[in-house]
C-alpha cells in the first residue's frame, strides 16, 4: 500500500526537519487514519511539489508531527489531456470529475452545453463548481496524486471552441448512426502539446456546435460500439488516451 497523501499549504520544516501537520488534514492523520510512529506519509501542494516524510509523533487529536527531509517536484504530464465536461444531472458531475482524478486526467472544463438540462447560474453555480473541485482535490488524495487536475470555471461554447482552436489534438466524442465519426482508438496523436476531448450531455451535442468546434479544428470521434453516459465517457476517453500515449506504460 503507497503511502496516504495530504495537502499542504507550505514546505517549511523547522529545526532537524521537524514538520506539523494540523487543521482538518492533521485531524484526519491523526483520528482516522491513525498513524503511528515509523509510517510514512506524503505531504503534497497538489501543484506537484511533495514531500515524503516519516511519522514522529502525534499531540492531541489534529496535530501529526513528521521528520521531512527533502522536498520534489513532480514535472508536468505531457500530452497534457483535457475534458470538456458538460454539466450532468444530480450528482453525476461530482462523479465523473472523481473518476476521471483518479485515471489520471490533467484538467477538467465545465461547459454548459445547448443541451444540458443543469445549468450553473449565480450562487448555485459557485457551489457546483466548488463541489467539483473539492472532489478533485479528494480524488487527487485519494489516488496518490501530486498534481491534481485543474478545474476551471465553467465555459461556454466559444470559450471550448476557443479552447479546441489551440489544442494540439481536438476530440468531440460524438456517436451518430449518420455521422462519420472515427474512432478513438485509431486516431493519430501528438507526443507532446494539448489534447482536448469535448463530452457532451445526455442530448448530445447539437449540430450548431458541432459545427463550431469543426470550425475551430476538432473532429468528431467515438470511443466504441456501445454508448456511455456523459458521467462515464469522460473516464472512458481520458483511459484510452493515457495508455494509447505512453502514460501508462
Amino acid at each position: 500500500m503507497t503511502a496516504p497523501v495530504f495537502v499542504v499549504d507550505h514546505f517549511e520544516a523547522g529545526g532537524g526537519g521537524r514538520y506539523v501537520l494540523d487543521g482538518p488534514e492533521g485531524r484526519h492523520a491523526v483520528s482516522v487514519k491513525r498513524l503511528r510512529p515509523g509510517e510514512t506519509v506524503v505531504l503534497t501542494d497538489g501543484n506537484g511539489r511533495w514531500a515524503e516524510c516519516e511519522v514522529v509523533d502525534t499531540e492531541g487529536k489534529d496535530r501529526l508531527v513528521v521528520h521531512m527531509s527533502s522536498v520534489a517536484e513532480e514535472a508536468p504530464e505531457s500530452p497534457r489531456i483535457t475534458v470538456v465536461q458538460a454539466l450532468p444531472k444530480g450528482d453525476r458531475g461530482e462523479l465523473a470529475v472523481e473518476t476521471m482524478t483518479e485515471t489520471g486526467v490533467d484538467a477538467i472544463v465545465p461547459w454548459a452545453a445547448a443541451r444540458c438540462i443543469t445549468q450553473w447560474k449565480g450562487e448555485r453555480g459557485a457551489k457546483a463548481l466548488g463541489k467539483w473541485r473539492a472532489t478533485a482535490r479528494e480524488a487527487g488524495k485519494q489516488s496518490r496524486r501530486v498534481r491534481f487536475p485543474e478545474v476551471t470555471d465553467a465555459a461556454t461554447t466559444k470559450q471550448v471552441a476557443a479552447l479546441l482552436a489551440k489544442a494540439d489534438f481536438a476530440a468531440v466524442l460524438h456517436e451518430e448512426r449518420d455521422y462519420g465519426s472515427e474512432p478513438l482508438a485509431t486516431a493519430e496523436l501528438p507526443a507532446e502539446g494539448e489534447i482536448v476531448v469535448v463530452v457532451g450531455p445526455e442530448g448530445g451535442v447539437s449540430p450548431e456546435e458541432l459545427a463550431l468546434f469543426e470550425e475551430a479544428g476538432a473532429k468528431a470521434y467515438r470511443l466504441g460500439r456501445t454508448v456511455l453516459r456523459t458521467s462515464t465517457a469522460g473516464t472512458a476517453a481520458t483511459a484510452l488516451l493515457l495508455g494509447r500515449t505512453g502514460r501508462w506504460s
